[in-house]
């Protein structure tokens, strides 16, 4: 038997937590350890509880949810945690801000509570996450401002041919499984290329290398694959 994965709620309206914390507790392999009804309270029970995922949200008293990912993102004690954001509003802001921060996925609340369940699966995993207009808006927002993105960073030049490869098939949005059928390498090769990224990138997960990846100048959001692979995973990153 595997240990369940514990789940930290951080939501200012308390009907909220408390049916997150149902809907938790009644899903086999998920257990809710506890609460929290401001940023700083997400951070402290986060440091004291040590959750695999906080389900996180952004517009909350005091410390907002952005800030307080930022600091469970920054803190080595809480490398584990992975950060979940789901929240009302997805403007361009929060998305960008949010995924600077450190979260490794963000829903709408409007989602649907499978798809909830299965986000927060995907980033105790350590993936990331991020629903499909999030995603089109995400890419829009680069689009937009070109101008601002600094100089390709001299990060990149360690990095092989085929990792600069893979690096901007992941800012594209393909998942391994889809990365693996468009390189034609196998899916224990693409994991192996992915953990090499993170490792010289730097980078917390998969959805920072996204923002490394557009940052640097590497990809261009006119690039595309040659030939269209379907993302098998809904917004998988």
């Amino acid at each position: 038997m595997t240990d369940p994965i514990r789940v930290l709620v951080a939501d200012d309206q308390s009907l909220l937590r408390g049916s997150f914390r149902v809907l938790i507790d009644t899903t086999p392999g998920l257990t809710a350890v506890g609460e929290a009804g401001t940023g700083a309270e997400a951070v402290q029970n986060a440091r004291r509880l040590r959750p695999d995922v906080v389900l996180m949200d952004i517009r909350m008293p005091g410390m907002d949810g952005i800030e307080a990912t930022r600091h469970i993102a920054r803190s080595p004690e809480m490398a584990e945690t992975h950060i979940l954001i789901l929240t009302t509003f997805d403007l361009d802001e929060y998305v960008y801000g949010a995924l600077r921060a450190g979260a490794a996925g963000f829903l709408l609340k409007d989602t649907s509570p499978e798809v909830l369940l299965s986000g927060i699966r995907t980033v105790a995993a350590g993936e990331s996450l991020l629903a499909p207009s999030v995603t089109r808006r995400l890419i829009a927002e680069f689009a937009r401002f070109p101008h601002a993105r600094p100089a390709p960073d001299s990060s990149l030049e360690g990095l092989t041919d085929r990792e600069r490869e893979v690096l901007l098939l992941v800012a594209r949005g393909l998942s391994n499984t889809d990365i693996a059928q468009y390189l034609h390498l196998s899916h224990g090769t693409v994991k192996t290329h992915i953990g090499r990224l993170l490792s010289k990138l730097r980078a917390r997960d998969r959805a920072q290398l996204v923002i490394s990846a557009y940052e640097s100048g590497l990809v261009s959001v006119t690039i595309a694959p040659e030939r269209r692979v379907q993302p098998g995973s809904g917004g998988l990153l």
